[in-house]
């Protein structure tokens, strides 16, 4: 199969080739009036604004890490392509963001305008601008690979490798710290979109909701237009760059452990192939979206639902030609761990969805609990989040435990690694279409607020309120699928990391009795929490200032309630931008920081507790707040409804500040928490030869 790799690429620039299909048939549809057409001018005005401050900033950083790095490949710590790696890495997850929020931005008065027609169509132009980020995501993760992994392979073939390695085992070194570019910008995207889409979406609702009794985007509310700005450069920009990380993370770390188990080239390039197929599977699974006109909320989710399960059954099905192609004997167990791992990811979804749609019974008791105030309901909510993380642990552990006994694991320990490895790329080869579903969401939320300032029909704020409310369910399941694979390549990836350290001559006991483990696990618990701690923080402080703005404007420029005086807007933006830059960078030096430090404190073994740690800890806290956050987002929809008073009522100000209280739960802390535990174990595998010279407790 060696000789046919140059399907993998062919691939790749396939989902990019559809991808541009997708958005040249999005931007061909009508925007709207003039009037939608100045809104949505505005909202991409600010996110390209936003972007363009971050990437700015970000570029700096990534210019010190990377001569930092040059420097550790001059003094032979590291491989010399690995600064370069990494600077692509970083460049392809930025440029993976950029596309799928220029997409959204361009869709959503295009969506809010079909709706006027049709319901089904406007879902068509939600979901295909979704696909476009999904398939651009897969289709520069895949390239990058494929570019790096032909690249090395025609080097070592003349020439040497580095001293101690074989030549796959230098590819697949220089590929995982690929991947460690790729954490750094999500982490970056994911930390900062998160702080400006939750701090304007915060202070928005705090004043012009709960304050003023203004509807949400009301036109009049000068933090609206930074709101819809929020949704893009955090909810779209940051996603994709958080799971562009995902999904590369995933495909080199069971690089890794095919080496480690003996599989040579065939182990290697089966994670690719199996990426490439998904990628197929995807597009043809984008078909099958659609939905008749007057909808229920239950038959749009079966449209978007069709779509991933003709990708999965697709998958399944050509998992059980290519493995035996590459494999031989150990076809049909690796073959059933791909199966398992797109099988969690579905079961793991609809646990997130039980718990999070308002058409099932935790939500519904969480909006009952709204009538007796904002204490009742943040305390339920919290309730539901930490309830909801029991069927996700179960489902991860029994996926470990099945891919690693059906893959080999009781006779061949790396075997099983490997299978688990695998099934996280089963899990993620489908993501062109899951993230598709996902990232629909922004884009019928920015439709809604588009129709809403624009002054449309009534009946056009209601179909689109259908698609946004089918969004908030997706897009918790969406986390909670993010969060889940995120769990399955840590542990490959700390397997990896075990490898690295042996690879460099160095010795790794991961036994609990040690004491330095012992440290090293105790903070690795810690790290989710402090991280979220600072994140939240920052969210509050950020939407402090906005509140202040809003109440500013209010009471200094006369005649905004009347519409006689415009808001000014800018401001808003430029607030959150500002706050969003200076906020995200303690966090992030954090996370990228700490495995550095107490490596060099601790030694070796010490940084394996510490992986562990962050990963179990990580999994259930992150998952704790997805779905406590979209809980509390879908019980205020459902009062909105019409239940328990409905809008304007008592309950209905409860449900409010619950959500506002879920908003960092949900899209700024539990989402960057999975990448957190991740970069951890990136950062700890490419400085792994440092730690080993250089560690004071060894």
């Amino acid at each position: 199969m060696h000789d046919y790799f140059f399907l993998v690429p062919v691939s790749a620039l396939m989902a990019l080739a559809f991808a541009f299909y997708l958005a040249f048939k999005v931007l061909n549809e009508p925007e709207g009036t003039p009037r939608m057409r100045s809104i949505a001018q505005a909202v991409r005005i600010g996110a390209n604004a936003y972007l363009s401050r971050q990437y700015s900033g970000v570029f700096l950083f990534f210019l010190a890490v990377f001569i930092v790095l040059l420097l550790l490949a001059f003094l032979k710590y590291i491989v010399i392509f690995v600064p370069f790696a990494f600077l692509t890495g970083g460049m392809f997850s930025a440029c993976a963001g950029f596309c799928g929020m220029t997409m959204a931005t361009q869709a959503s008065s295009r969506t809010a305008h079909a709706c006027r027609h049709s319901l089904d169509r406007g879902l068509r132009i939600a979901f295909s601008s979704g696909a476009v980020m999904g398939l651009v995501v897969v289709g520069l993760g895949l390239l990058d690979l494929s570019i790096w992994y032909l690249s090395l392979n025609w080097y070592y073939s003349s020439h040497p490798t580095p001293q101690g390695m074989d030549k796959i085992s230098a590819v697949t070194n220089t590929l995982l710290c690929f991947g460690m570019g790729a954490s750094f910008q999500a982490l970056f995207a994911r930390v900062g979109g998160g702080i400006f889409t939750k701090a304007a979406d915060v202070g928005a609702d705090l004043v012009g909701k709960v304050e003023a009794g203004i509807p949400e985007d009301d036109d009049r509310n000068p933090a609206v237009i930074a709101d819809n700005v929020g949704d893009n450069v955090g909810d779209v920009a940051g996603m994709g760059a958080d799971l562009y990380e995902s999904y590369v993370s995933a495909i080199v770390a069971a690089i890794a452990l095919g080496v480690s188990a003996g599989l040579g080239v065939g182990g290697m390039l089966l994670p690719m192939f199996l990426a490439a197929v998904g990628i197929a599977a995807s597009i043809i699974g984008t078909f099958f979206v659609h939905t008749p006109e007057k909808a229920s909320q239950s038959q749009l989710l079966t449209a978007l639902r069709k779509g991933v399960l003709a990708a999965t059954g697709l998958m399944i099905l050509a998992c059980f030609w290519i493995v035996p192609q590459l494999l031989g004997e150990h076809s049909l167990g690796i073959a059933w761990s791909v199966v398992m791992g797109l099988v969690a990811g579905i079961l793991i979804g609809l646990s997130t969805e039980y718990y999070t749609s308002s058409g099932y019974a935790p939500t519904r008791r969480l909006a009952q609990a709204s009538l007796t105030g904002p204490a009742t309901l943040i305390i339920s909510g919290i309730s539901i989040g930490m309830m909801s993380t029991a069927l996700p642990i179960l489902i991860v552990g029994g996926t470990i435990m099945a891919s690693f006994v059906l893959s080999g694991g009781l006779q061949s320990f790396d075997l099983g690694l490997y299978g688990i490895g695998i099934a996280a790329v089963g899990m993620l080869s489908t993501l062109g279409i899951t993230l598709a579903t996902d990232a629909y969401g922004p884009v019928a939320d920015n439709a809604g607020g588009n129709a809403q300032m624009a002054g449309l029909d009534p009946e056009i704020r209601i179909k689109t309120d259908a698609l946004d409310s089918l969004g908030n369910t997706t897009a918790a399941t969406g986390k909670g699928f993010a969060i889940g694979s995120a769990a399955l390549t840590a542990i490959a990836l700390i397997s990896a990391y075990k490898d690295s350290v042996i690879l460099h001559g160095g010795t790794i006991e991961m036994n609990l009795m040690q004491p330095v483990v012992i440290c090293g696990l105790f903070i690795g618990t810690m790290m989710p929490y402090l991280f979220s701690a600072l994140t939240m923080e920052a969210v509050s402080r950020a939407a402090a200032k906005v509140v202040v703005e809003v109440r500013r404007q209010f009471a200094e420029i006369p005649g905004i309630m009347e519409r006689k005086a415009k808001p000014d807007y800018g401001r808003c933006v430029s607030i959150v931008t500002a706050a969003a830059q200076h906020e995200m960078k303690l966090p992030a030096i954090l996370a990228i920081l700490t495995p550095i430090v107490i490596g060099l404190l601790l030694g070796v073994n010490a940084v394996a507790g510490l992986l562990i740690g962050s990963t179990a800890s990580g999994f259930v806290l992150a998952v704790m707040m997805a779905n406590a956050g979209g809980a509390w987002d879908n019980a205020k929809k459902y009062i909105e409804e019409g239940n328990y008073g409905g809008k304007g009522s008592g309950s209905h100000k409860a449900g409010v500040i619950g959500d506002t209280v879920g908003d960092p739960f949900k899209d700024t802390a539990g989402p960057s928490i999975n990448i957190l535990i991740k970069l951890m174990s990136m950062v700890s595998i490419v400085f792994v030869s440092v730690i080993l010279q250089h560690a004071l407790f060894r």
